[in-house]
């Protein structure tokens, strides 16, 4: 058996480290996934009902049905996701990634993101800035304007400079920015200033109105945060061409819905492991402190399970200035994480390491073994909808999830003897 597991999770790891992430297209999301088609939304983390979600996601939830047309008032979008009048599916079911809330909705744009290597395509929504945002829970009229103009002005700018630049290389931008202080989670300043840079020539380019041309150049040079989006989709596309390989330990997702936190196994197909999401630990805007917070939230650990994030800290010191710690704790957090993984990624290095590949292919079995849990990262959402980030943190994955998801690879093993 461990003969195997060996080889399959050397397979895993290979798949990770060989996947091509590359920028191809910006689509309406019901013609990139046919389930929404439907009256249905997507969201973050592992299954969860309308009964259980927190107040960011059911923020979102309301938010989505009023961009989308289903509803005209609150109490009205409320109404029909409690009667079962929206169905909701978990992001990862078909794909795609969000952040926070997750909330995909037909109409919304998403970035196709081809895994050239393997094949895949995965999906993300373009990020909306800081600020009140649909993915923190909040819908009020400024929310679903700026969504409005996302959809009807800035995707087709976007999708007219991507389609003309032949799409681009995300794993070289990704490896660009490590290099250059982001760690592709919470610091995004080095990646959305690589991707805008290697942009603009075809967005002067593109045979567009020039105000729109501007219009989506001012949006994508005042938001830092603009590339989370698409780390998130490349690490998708990376870790579901590992996914489902039998035998394997290695963690293909880590997502949380503001509940709960689950997770996947390689070898255990579409199975989730599941335990309570913690609040972050880390720093709280003026005003703001841990009795306001929501418990973690969104899709952004899919960097981390990939080796990005947390698992890269050593390689962004400034973050620490926003997520709390020192920069040793990120160095040796980093560090940490190479007793929990399978291997160093070729393509993405760590400077002040001595370009060291970042820690990764989370092993099971490590984790289980060594008691040492995955670090993430991540902002920190208000328990209530609409009042937005108060702060970002680091945060740890429930323990139960790793113990529960081996019990069971030990059991499924004995069943094929």
């Amino acid at each position: 058996m461990a003969t195997s597991i060996e080889h399959a999770n050397a397979e895993a790891a290979r798949r990770i480290q060989a996947a091509q992430p590359w920028l191809e297209d910006l689509v309406a999301a019901r013609d990139a996934i046919p389930a929404l088609r439907e009256r249905r939304l997507l969201h973050a983390g592992p299954p969860v009902t309308w009964e259980r979600m927190c107040g960011p996601m059911r923020g979102a939830v309301i938010g989505a049905a009023i961009y989308e047309g289903w509803a005209e008032a609150p109490e009205q979008a409320e109404a029909m996701a409690s009667g079962g009048g929206i169905a909701f599916d978990p992001c990862h079911h078909h794909g795609a990634v969000g952040p926070m809330a997750g909330i995909i909705s037909p109409s919304m744009p998403v970035f196709a993101v081809r895994n050239r290597a393997a094949g895949n395509t995965a999906y993300s929504t373009m990020n909306e800035g800081l600020g009140k945002v649909l993915r923190y829970g909040a819908y009020d009229a400024s929310v679903l304007d700026r969504l409005r103009w996302m959809r009807d002005s800035l995707a087709p700018v976007l999708k007219a400079a991507i389609h003309r630049a032949g799409g681009f290389d995300l794993r070289v931008l990704i490896a660009q920015a490590l290099q250059m202080g982001d760690e592709c989670h919470n610091r995004n300043k080095a990646a959305t200033s690589l991707f805008f840079r290697a942009l603009a020539p075809h967005l002067l380019r593109a045979p567009l109105p020039g105000d729109r041309v501007a219009a989506a150049a001012d949006f994508l040079n005042a938001n830092d945060t603009f590339f989370l989006n698409l780390a998130m989709a490349s690490c998708k596309s990376a870790l579901d061409a590992a996914h489902g390989i039998p035998g394997s330990t290695v963690v293909t997702t880590m997502a949380r819905n503001g509940t709960d936190f689950g997770i996947r196994i390689s070898g255990l197909g579409g199975r989730w492991f599941t335990g309570p999401a913690r609040v972050p630990k880390g720093l709280y805007f003026p005003g703001f402190g841990p009795e306001d917070a929501n418990p973690d939230i969104g899709d952004s650990a899919i960097t981390e399970t990939a080796g990005l994030g947390g698992f890269a800290m050593a390689a962004a010191p400034a973050i620490v200035t926003f997520v709390g710690g020192t920069v040793d704790l990120a160095r040796t957090s980093t560090l940490r994480m190479y007793e929990i993984t399978l291997a160093e990624n070729e393509a993405y290095r760590i400077p002040a390491l001595d370009f060291r590949g970042t820690p990764t292919a989370i092993d099971l079995r490590k984790v289980v073994e060594t008691g040492i849990l995955p670090v993430i990262n991540t902002g920190i959402a208000h328990r209530r909808p609409g009042i937005g980030q108060v702060g970002a943190g680091l945060t740890e994955p429930p323990e139960e999830c790793f113990h529960a998801a081996l019990a069971a690879l030990v059991e499924e093993q004995a069943a094929r003897r």
